[in-house]
């Protein structure tokens, strides 16, 4: 007769201990990625510090890295660095999660009606071609001076990339794919939702990066000629004041800043691919 064989128990901890490796692994993937990225810079900085040492370049044209560490340090140690930093991120996460809304919403309207097409489109790609600057002295006599232009113009920075992207996406999902869906009952938003989206994901994440991208450009169109506080104030304050370190400091910030808010539309990315791509 022949026995069946007992199962061995699990090791109390084996869940635990793979989490550990699992970091591992991704470290290990991870750090010569980070390890390229920084070689770069690194290069620019140490090109940077020798034309200033070797004399190559004036300090009143290129500050030094020092120079331009002394001034984060001062306006720290005063307070508006940290306060600029998080007022500038803040009227960017602000305009770009409407604006980005607004564009997925127009953007599916536009593919995936052939009527809004036709109504909607040639308005909106006449309104995209309009420059950042245009909007700004509009916006300020219509809204003021306070924080509503401001959100309302990275607003419209972020909306035409998603609105553009998504539309064109949706034009092109696989039709085999929605007459499958419908097959199953599906339709309206559920058909959307359900087959459609998930189609064109890449597509929605690749609009939500350049909509970031252009949500900073517009944000320092609009600090640069209606706000107090921001990094576009400090741009335009230090240009009128001829702190070249400051304005230096000033882009080097809307750069790691950009970067970081890039990486987590990343990861968000790769969250969103494992989902539903």
């Amino acid at each position: 007769m022949t026995q069946t064989p007992i199962a061995a128990p699990a090791t109390p901890g084996t869940a635990h201990t793979a989490r550990p490796a699992r970091r591992a692994a991704w470290t290990s993937r991870r750090g010569p990625v980070i390890l390229g990225g920084a070689l770069l810079p690194l290069a620019i900085l140490l090109v940077w510090q020798l034309s200033i040492t070797l004399g190559l370049v004036s300090v009143t044209q290129l500050p030094s890295p020092a120079m331009v560490l002394l001034a984060a340090v001062d306006l720290s140690e005063r307070g508006l660095l940290t306060l600029y930093v998080a007022i500038s991120t803040q009227r960017v996460l602000i305009g770009f999660a409407i604006g980005a809304s607004l564009g997925v919403a127009a953007g599916a309207l536009v593919g995936l009606s052939r009527s809004a097409n036709v109504l909607l489109a040639p308005t909106l790609g006449a309104i995209r071609a309009v420059p950042s600057l245009a909007w700004v002295p509009l916006l300020l006599l219509w809204l003021g001076f306070g924080e509503q232009p401001k959100i309302t113009l990275v607003a419209i920075g972020a909306f035409f990339p998603v609105y553009t992207t998504v539309s064109l996406a949706l034009r092109h999902v696989d039709q085999q794919l929605v007459e499958a869906g419908r097959a199953f009952g599906l339709g309206g938003i559920r058909l959307f939702t359900a087959v459609q989206l998930p189609a064109v994901i890449p597509s929605v994440i690749s609009g939500l990066r350049l909509a970031l991208v252009q949500a900073w450009l517009f944000l320092v169109a609009a600090e640069l000629l209606g706000a107090s506080m921001g990094l576009g104030f400090l741009l335009s304050e230090s240009g009128g004041n001829g702190r070249i370190d400051r304005i230096i400091l000033a882009i080097v910030l809307l750069a790691v800043i950009g970067k970081i808010t890039d990486a987590v539309v990343g990861i968000f990315e790769k969250w969103a691919n494992k989902k539903w791509a």
